[in-house]
Formats: C-alpha cells, sequence, structure tokens
C-alpha cells in the first residue's frame, strides 16, 4: 500500500502516522505533551530495538545452543551500546538483555481485577453501518488486530503489571512474560500514571513457521496465530515463550496524558516512549459509502503488506469527553464498533461426500456440491476436514448448505441449513474406498475455533498396502520439492502401479525393464520416454534435504531438512546414526517434540528403513558448499548470519541461490523474521520485502549482495 497518501487518500483521510522501518509510525514532528518528554529520535528507538533482538538472538545462541556465531568482545560491544542508547532514550525495552538474566518461571497465573471494564465493541458487517455510526464526527479508523487483548500498568516510568482482559473484568496477570514480547518497554520517561491496552499477536509469516513444530497441551498443532499468540502469553515459563515470536501493539490509553483530548493523540504520544501504535487513520470530515470502503481496503492492504494478522476494522470517536458519553452496556462500549469482514454466503445442495486416502492413511472427506460461482469463481467442491466436522454440521447427501470462500481464497461449507434425521454410522464408508479394507474412527483430544477442548474424530485406513495411500506416497516422493522427477504426473503413476511396474520408489529407477511397453502407452512415446528417462537418471544426483523430504518423515519440509543438513554436516549416514543413538532434535532451531517424535517413530518402521538404505545405494547425495563448519567462511560478511531470498535473482535459481549462502557459512532462510540478518531483495519482491522494513532487517539488492559475496 502506498500509505504516503496517495490521491484518493488526500480527498478523503488524514494519515496521522506513518509506517517506519520497526512496523509503527513515523514521526510527524509533533510536540512531546504532558509528561512524556522532548521527542526522540526515531532512529535511534529503531537502532535499539534492533541492539534488543540482536543482543538476545546471540545470548539464545550462547546458553541455549552452545553456538556463539560472535565472539565475546563483540557481545560485549554492542551490549555497551545498547546500555548507552537505553541511558540516551530513557526508553528500556522489557525483553533487554541489559536487565534481564534467565526467563522467569511461575507457579500460576495470578488474577487481576480490571479498574476500567476492558468490555467488546458491538459488530457490523456493512460499510453503511458505519456511515450512520460517524456522522458529523471526527473517528478513527484502526486495524482489528487478531491475537490477545492485554492492558499494560506503568507507575514512575516503571511496567508494574500486565494483565490479560480475561472476561473484562477480571484476566491473567502474564508480567513474567512481557520480556519474551517484542514491543513493549520495561521503562518509559513518562513519570505519571500510564495504563494502555494492545494485542499480543504473531505475524502470520512466523506462525507458519513456528506451526511445524509448536504443539499444545495436546501434542496438537495450533490452528491459527491468534490461538497460539494467546497460548504462548499465558504461558508460565517465560522462556518458552520467548521462541514464540510474539509482538505488542497499544491501541488505545486508558490512564494518562489527561492534558490530550484524542485519542490519536495519545497513541501518537505512546510511540515517543518507546511504543509502536497500531496503524490508523483519522477522519477530516463525514465520509461517503464508497470513501469509507476505501479507507477500510487500505488499511487491509497494509495489514497484508506488513504482515500483521487482522479480523477486521475497529471505527472509534477521536473525542475523549465526546466518546465516554456514550456510555456503554453490559457487553460493549457504545464509543466504536467493529467492521468484521464477511465472507459470501451461497445456498446449495450436497450431493455427496468423497472419501480419499492420504498417505498417512487418513481417509479426506471432501464435499461434492452443485457449482456457486464465488468471487467470480465457480466452485463445486470443499473439504469436510474431518467426521467430527460432518457430525457438527450434521451433515447428509441431500441437505441445502451455506457455502464461503473463506479469505476469498478458500471453499468452506458453513452451515447446514437442512439439520434432523442425522446418522454418522451411516455417513461414512466402513470399507476404505480403495482397497476395501475396514476403516477405523480414530480419536484425538483437539481443542475447537473458540479454544474449547474436545475429542476429533478422524477415518483411516490401517492397510498399508492400499493403493490410493501408495499412489499419494509415489506423487510426493517424485514432487519438485523432494526427488524432482518431471514427467511421472499421478495419472501416470497410477498407470504404471496399475500395470504392476511400480512397487517401492526403487521401481522407478527400473523403469527402463519396461521400456518398449511404456512407450505403446497412451499419451507416450519415443520422446516422452527419453525425457522421463533423462529426469529420472538426473535425479540420481540429489541432495540430503531433497532425500530426506523423499522419504516423507511427516512434519519434515524445506526448512526442517535444511536444519538437519546443517547439523549433521549433509550426511545422511550422520543422521541416521544419530536417530538410533536416540540424539534429542528437540535442541535444533524449531524442532518440538511433535518433530523429534515422528523422526524416531520413523526410523523405527522396518520397512521404512530398508529403503532409506537401499535407495541410497542408488543415489550419488551430493555434499553441500559447506559440509564441514559454519565457520569455514568466516571471512566474509555473512558467516554465522541467516539470509532470506525474495524476488528472482538472476541468474541464480532459488536452489543455486541457497546453495551459494550456505557456501558462505550462512543460513537460507524461508521467511523474514526478527531472526534474519539481511533480505536480498531481486525482481519482483513479494512482501518479504515490506516485512524486512518493517522490522528494520538490512536489505540488499542482488548487486550488492554478490559485491559483498565477492561473486562476480
Amino acid at each position: 500500500m502506498d500509505i504516503t497518501a496517495p490521491p484518493m487518500c488526500e480527498r478523503i483521510m488524514q494519515l496521522i502516522h506513518e509506517s517506519n522501518k520497526d512496523g509503527g509510525n513515523a514521526d510527524h514532528g509533533v510536540p512531546c505533551s504532558g509528561q512524556g518528554g522532548s521527542i526522540m529520535d526515531q532512529t535511534i528507538l529503531r537502532k535499539q530495538r534492533e541492539l534488543t533482538d540482536r543482543l538476545n538472538r546471540y545470548r539464545n545462541e550462547y546458553y541455549n545452543h552452545n553456538k556463539p556465531s560472535v565472539s565475546d568482545e563483540v557481545y560485549d560491544r554492542l551490549f555497551d551500546e545498547l546500555q548507552s542508547l537505553e541511558k540516551e532514550t530513557g526508553v528500556q525495552m522489557a525483553n533487554s538483555p541489559t536487565t534481564t538474566v534467565g526467563y522467569p518461571v511461575v507457579g500460576k497465573l495470578e488474577k487481576a481485577t480490571h479498574e476500567i471494564p476492558l468490555l467488546s465493541l458491538d459488530k457490523v458487517k456493512s460499510s453503511l453501518d458505519l456511515c450512520r455510526f460517524m456522522g458529523e464526527h471526527q473517528v478513527m479508523f484502526m486495524l482489528k488486530l487478531d491475537g490477545l487483548t492485554i492492558k499494560l500498568t506503568y507507575e514512575g516510568g516503571t511496567l508494574m503489571e500486565a494483565a490479560t482482559r480475561g472476561d473484562g473484568d477480571v484476566g491473567e496477570i502474564v508480567t513474567h512474560n512481557t520480556r519474551a514480547i517484542g514491543g513493549i518497554p520495561a521503562h518509559i520517561r513518562y513519570q505519571g500514571r500510564l495504563v494502555i491496552t494492545g494485542e499480543a499477536f504473531i505475524r502470520p509469516s512466523d506462525f507458519e513457521r513456528l506451526n511445524t513444530s509448536i504443539v499444545d497441551e495436546n501434542g496438537e498443532t495450533y490452528k491459527n496465530g491468534r490461538n497460539l499468540a494467546a497460548g504462548s502469553v499465558r504461558l508460565r515459563d517465560a522462556g518458552e515463550c520467548m521462541g514464540r515470536c510474539v509482538t505488542f501493539m497499544p491501541f488505545n490509553v486508558l490512564v494518562g496524558f489527561d492534558d490530550l483530548s484524542r485519542k490519536s493523540e495519545r497513541l501518537k504520544e505512546l510511540q515517543q516512549l518507546g511504543f509502536n501504535p497500531c496503524k490508523y487513520l483519522v477522519t477530516k470530515r463525514a465520509l461517503t459509502q464508497e470513501e469509507t470502503e476505501d479507507g477500510i481496503k487500505q488499511l487491509q492492504q497494509y495489514a497484508k503488506d506488513s504482515d500483521i494478522p487482522i479480523d477486521g476494522i475497529v471505527i472509534t470517536y477521536n473525542d475523549i469527553a465526546f466518546s465516554k458519553s456514550r456510555g456503554r452496556t453490559g457487553h460493549h462500549y457504545k464509543d466504536g464498533l467493529a467492521f468484521k469482514f464477511e465472507d459470501e454466503l451461497l445456498k446449495t445442495t450436497l450431493r455427496s461426500i468423497e472419501w480419499t486416502p492420504g498417505r498417512t492413511g487418513e481417509i479426506a472427506p471432501v464435499a461434492i456440491f452443485a457449482p456457486v460461482e464465488i468471487e467470480g469463481c465457480e466452485v463445486s467442491r470443499a473439504s469436510l476436514h474431518n467426521l467430527s466436522f460432518i457430525e457438527d454440521l450434521e451433515l447428509m447427501p441431500g441437505n441445502r448448505i451455506l457455502v464461503s470462500k473463506r479469505n476469498m481464497i478458500i471453499p468452506h461449507v458453513e452451515e447446514n441449513v437442512d439439520r434432523g434425521g442425522f446418522s454418522l454410522d451411516e455417513v461414512f464408508p466402513h470399507q476404505c474406498p480403495c482397497c476395501r479394507q475396514p476403516t477405523r474412527i480414530h480419536e484425538t483430544k483437539g481443542r475447537d475455533e473458540n479454544g474449547k477442548e474436545r475429542i476429533i474424530k478422524t477415518l483411516f485406513c490401517d492397510n498399508a498396502a492400499c493403493e490410493t495411500r501408495k499412489l499419494k506416497q509415489f506423487v510426493h516422493f517424485v514432487s519438485k520439492k523432494a526427488m524432482n522427477i518431471e514427467g511421472l504426473s499421478e495419472a501416470t503413476l497410477e498407470k504404471l502401479i496399475g500395470r504392476g511396474w511400480i512397487h517401492s520408489c526403487m521401481d522407478i529407477y527400473s523403469l527402463d525393464q519396461h521400456k518398449d511397453e511404456l512407450i505403446r502407452m497412451e499419451g507416450f512415446g519415443e520422446k516422452s520416454w527419453q525425457r522421463l528417462w533423462a529426469a529420472i537418471q538426473e535425479s540420481r544426483n540429489t541432495t540430503f534435504e531433497r532425500y530426506v523430504i523423499a522419504m516423507d518423515i511427516p512434519m519434515i519440509g524445506n526448512t526442517a531438512s535444511g536444519v538437519l543438513c546443517q547439523e549433521f554436516h549433509g550426511s545422511l549416514d550422520e543422521f541416521r546414526d544419530a536417530v538410533y543413538a536416540w540424539y534429542d532434535f528437540r535442541q535444533l532451531p524449531d524442532f518440538g517434540d511433535t518433530l523429534h517424535n515422528n523422526i524416531h517413530e520413523w526410523f523405527c518402521n522396518e520397512e521404512n528403513f530398508c529403503i532409506w538404505e537401499e535407495l541410497q545405494m542408488m543415489m550419488n547425495i551430493q555434499k553441500p558448499a559447506v559440509a564441514d563448519n559454519q565457520t569455514v567462511n568466516q571471512d566474509t560478511p555473512f558467516a554465522g548470519k541467516t539470509i532470506v531470498v525474495t524476488g528472482k535473482v538472476e541468474p541464480y535459481t532459488r536452489d543455486e541461490m541457497n546453495s551459494l549462502i550456505a557456501s558462505l557459512g550462512a543460513v537460507a532462510g524461508s521467511s523474514v523474521s526478527r531472526k534474519t540478518d539481511y533480505l536480498v531483495c531481486g525482481e519482483k519482491a513479494g512482501s518479504k520485502l515490506s516485512k524486512a522494513q518493517e522490522l528494520g532487517i538490512r536489505v540488499l539488492t542482488s548487486n550488492e549482495f554478490f559485491n559483498m559475496a565477492g561473486v562476480a
């Protein structure tokens, strides 16, 4: 989003704050009022936050992984620099290494009573309702952050308490975890009493990365970033919360800055104290419905570009006295509205439920319904997830259902209009639709969308020889991220399996025995065979990462395989030996209990072990560019750093860039986070660029990167 006032924005709204590299708002030279002190250089604050994050990363490497990437001298120099900046600004982040020694653990979460109730806002889905609400009053449009609401209380410039919203009247004290949450100052230059509310959230890119290894108390992965953020903030062990990438953004001042009469002014003041307030717009005049919708779209785009999770837009009166005069109900304040994004719902008829076994044996249900057009696309299929989902909606063929495209992307069955007469036993197949072996209902503990504990039912086929299961496994094996064999589509594999030519992945490398018959197959010919056989032979020259991904160990993808490659120096034998020596994989970055157990359980299967050993004899496993240790290339400026690439970097492919990064003693990251040191930006850079700018990460052009790396 062009946040610097595009033409429409100039006609409609005044941007009070603009984005900066910290993800907050830029200084507009507004005098600092009240007791907040003089205007602080936002560059200095940004540098201070950068140093805080950097030193915490180094400290984690030293104490938790015994793999320091910098010398003690470098750490001490940066530490002294941070101390100096903290003295200059009078701001000290709660997670500053200058004051934190380890992370506290509490026995239980104590309760906190809110002197001012933290109530909700009434919700609407119509922009016309927003226009009616605004009237002639000046209002604020603000991102509705999707996380956990937290109240912070400061006395005499020191953070005294952090508490969750709870039921609005009573929350839980989580002060110990503020050391692990970004964006919360421990000390500020405001000597009066200051009470603010804000949202603790996890950015979508961080959630995508973390959710491969972090599980809840029931061993289940989190369904969304909101649940992970809420669970992280409420952890009793702050050290465990530390690695969850939780960020705090304030959105309201409850107590303090009494001489300021507008909410926007008070939020602006927070920026001078080291906070990064939530993004907002302030109206100059009454808006038309079209202008209101344009403002909403601007904020939506900003959130998307900035990697900020939202579930709507908040509109609230800017004048504090007028806001208070509006009063409240027992549920919500009357000075604002929450605009919720509405998914288009269309009515159709459920024709049937299709059941398909996957690689793991879980049989996935898919709704087949009369086609409807949503967001310009014809839709006739949607996942039904599991048996519990079907049971909750009482779904049976012939029912009238409501379907949507969630987030305008994923088709979803929202409701069953014709409930009644449901029988789960009549809905699911008692025999696998592929192999005809008996199916099994598997029950696991999980949580619903509201966080309530429940039992999740899924349907399984336990027959390891099930043809559809095997087919999906082969599709994964030949996929681009695994062995990368072009020409073996799912349809082709199905034909080859049906003819009895492929029973295991090793058989793919003996397909030349069936060359003559293959050439005579429909859709094939001599040229097709030559291309396929060349691709098969080329796949023999593979990498540690591709080989491990091809083995289909649950939750092992590009990132996890890269970490394993680095840890075990690109040696499959070293990795295997570590498994049988009961290596603790939880010590690796982003590896949790689930991933640790998945690896050990996979190798305990005798069939898996045989494939692991036998297939290697057919392969040439290429050693990584840096096989021994990252410290080999300490002479380069990238040694020990994490580098992420976005866009097209000529003349390299993405894999070639990752190899080059590894050869420089660095780690190739897949997503931008606070742990990223550099972003290399090629042509058609995506949202990673905005994220890097927001976090203050150094961005390099491809030429700058090549020059620093000494690559011609």
